[in-house]
């Protein structure tokens, strides 16, 4: 890549908010594609608090950096670089992307061929090796936004009609026109640029490529959708897109492209529909969220429940020989008790997490039957049900829901053995140096995986620890039941990276480890955002049961702390300002055990309400630094366990306020 301002032909622009790892990959193949042109390229950071802005500096000094002190919105970073770009193309660029190395000098030939064309997109992926549809669409008219809002076009892809968003009735293969271009890959003219403007600082995020296509059509020029070369783009690393946040704000924008494009009764009409699309999409989205959070739970409660009644009657039939034996309270009062107690014997115990183990669930279902008996004795006599039933119920909710989680499996998957207590079959597929570097990274961390083997990807590693070369890799994924796939981009170019995606589809999970850095990208879903996928690191503290263990804990110790408030306030150093804290963890604005207040020490790790208490407690004064207060905070996020919590509590109860 060349910085020199002189005859540029092409002016690479990437805006990047918290993005670090993806940018450094990004950046990676930016540089790797360049080497036939004359290349600038801009990072503009939108105040990111992940080192982005250092990394840039370190890893890639060719970079034209600008570093703004706040989040001015993806329009206006834009702007700010385009405004200094001085080559005859500007390529808008998403820092979660990855593009061939090829994929420049085809852009360029093309738009040379076609001095019509005013921008130019091309065929997109995403990490699980699916076309993106949104890598070319249709003017958002009041009809086509109509059919994309109410479903319309994802019950007729292929129809001009109902589906002209997507353009899903035209041959993603073939290159063809496209009213729209997506921001994420956006090779422009810089003289169309020119002739339409730069893009409307109005649309914070979303929208304002829609707007700028808009805009280049109305200047005469034509935009073009090019499949002859293919990038990766993770898609939604700075706004989930299943998220209330993403409908709202995209609505928004297609709120302001209606205002500012149309007129009268057409642009009301549309306004108004758009309005009721926010609404509309954001109750299913409250909607969906909902479902997947209660849907084992009402299963749960609706099996106890049942199993409970029938039990009440079997009960007294066989024991009493008299099916009303039992008060009918038993119905309104018992039963729904003794249910809402097992799910939350279940909830406690993480039964009701993504991905919980079975165990977990059986595991809450015995602590539900504690809290039952813990319960019991302080019923009134009248609401005393027989101890029997009690415990049927119990034998019955371990039976019933054992069989339903191991059917459901066996419905989803085909088999009987629950995947989440097997590690998944992975491949390495790269050099031998990158292939140990990688299994190294792999041996400082637990991870969920199981190596399976090495793939080469030269001729000339040999030896008998390969599973084959990469021209076999079909055969070997096949043969060893790979479920997980590590490209080392230091030995594969990313077009190659691409095609075995695509060859071997969407089954497998791919990552891409990046060459001289301990971090692994990838994505599960083709409806997921990217993610970062750190191998050398994994945080307990950050997983949902240890946030749920930390809380609880927060608040016994607050229980325990009341009622030996008369010691506890003898020993402090500070008794108001213990009473402060106290107050501030029982509402949920701090915990009794936090990171180390400073800022620069745990900027990377997951985010925690402030503490009372820190690890850096521990450290002598005359050895504590920031890289050894660093390390604690690491450390601590890395192993949390609610007993840590509780030993450096009661070794430091005296520094409680």
């Amino acid at each position: 890549m060349e910085t020199q301002a002189a005859g540029v032909d092409l002016s690479v622009v990437i805006v990047s908010y918290n993005v670090r790892h993806f940018l450094e990959q990004a950046l990676g193949s930016v540089r790797r594609a360049s080497p036939h042109l004359r290349t600038e390229v801009f990072v503009v950071d939108n105040c990111s608090a992940d080192d982005s802005v250092a990394m840039v500096r370190q890893k890639f000094p060719e970079v034209r950096l600008v570093a703004n002190l706040e989040n001015i919105g993806f329009a206006r970073a834009n702007n700010q670089a385009i405004r200094q770009a001085s080559g005859r193309y500007i390529l808008l660029l998403n820092p979660d992307t990855v593009v061939e190395e090829d994929t420049f000098d085809k852009c360029f030939a093309f738009m040379e061929a076609h001095p019509e064309a005013g921008a130019l997109g091309v065929h997109m992926i995403d990490g699980t090796g699916h076309f993106l549809p949104e890598s070319r669409r249709g003017f958002p008219s009041p009809f086509v936004a109509f059919c994309k809002t109410f479903g319309l076009s994802a019950l007729f892809p292929r129809s001009k009609r109902f589906n002209r968003y997507y353009m899903g009735y035209l041959d993603p293969a073939l290159t063809h026109e496209a009213d729209v271009l997506s921001g994420a890959f956006m090779w422009i003219r810089q003289e169309a640029i020119a002739r339409s403007g730069l893009l409307d600082e109005a649309f914070f995020m979303y929208g304002e490529d829609i707007d700028l296509s808009y805009r280049l059509v109305l200047a005469g020029y034509k935009n073009f959708y090019f499949p002859e070369t293919t990038i990766i783009h993770y898609k939604g690393e700075s706004t989930k897109k299943g998220s209330l946040n993403y409908v709202k704000t995209f609505y928004q924008a297609m709120i302001i492209f209606a205002r500012k494009h149309f007129e009268g009764r057409t642009a009301r009409w549309f306004v108004w529909m758009l309005q009721c699309a926010i609404y509309f999409r954001a109750g299913l989205t409250l909607l969906r969220q909902a479902a997947q959070r209660l849907a084992w739970p009402l299963a749960d409660a609706t099996l106890l429940y049942t199993g409970l009644v029938l039990l009440k009657y079997f009960w007294a039939v066989y024991r009493f020989s008299d099916p009303n034996y039992y008060a009918p309270s038993f119905l309104y009062f018992n039963a729904p008790l003794y249910t809402l107690l097992w799910l939350s014997g279940i909830y406690l115990s993480g039964g009701y997490d993504s991905g919980a183990r079975l165990l977990r669930v059986l595991r809450g279902l015995l602590l539900g039957t504690l809290f039952i008996a813990v319960i019991y004795g302080f019923l009134d006599q009248a609401l005393r049900t027989s101890r029997a039933i009690i415990l049927l119920g119990t034998a019955w909710s371990l039976s019933v829901l054992f069989l339903t989680r191991v059917g459901w499996h066996l419905l989803r998957h085909g088999e009987l053995l629950l995947s989440s207590s097997r590690p998944k079959n992975l491949l390495i597929i790269g050099s031998a140096n990158e292939v140990g570097r990688v299994r190294e990274l792999l041996r400082t961390a637990p991870t969920e995986f199981n190596y399976t083997g090495a793939v080469r990807t030269t001729q000339t590693d040999l030896g008998n620890t390969w599973l084959g070369h990469i021209e076999q890799l079909r055969e070997i994924v096949r043969l060893y039941r790979a479920e997980v796939l590590i490209f080392c981009a230091r030995d594969l170019p990313a077009s190659q990276i691409m095609h075995w995606m695509s060859v071997l589809g969407s089954e497998i999970a791919y990552k891409i480890a990046l060459e001289e850095s301990q971090t692994i990208i990838g994505s599960h879903s083709k409806n997921n955002p990217g993610e970062l996928f750190t191998i050398d690191i994994r945080y307990r503290v950050d997983r949902l049961e240890m946030r749920r263990n930390k809380r609880l804990f927060d608040v016994l110790i607050c229980a325990l702390l009341l009622l030996t408030s008369p010691v506890i306030l003898f020993i402090q150093w500070h008794p108001q300002r213990f009473l402060r804290n106290w107050i501030q963890v029982l509402a949920g604005k701090k915990s009794w055990v936090g990171y180390a207040p400073d800022p620069e020490s745990y900027i990377d790790l997951p985010r925690l309400k402030p503490g009372v208490l820190s690890p850096a407690l521990r450290i002598p004064d005359s050895l504590r630094d920031r890289d050894s207060v660093r390390r604690l905070n690491l450390l601590y996020a890395r192993d949390y366990q609610p007993e840590e919590d509780l030993r450096l509590l009661l070794s430091h109860l005296r520094y409680l306020g």
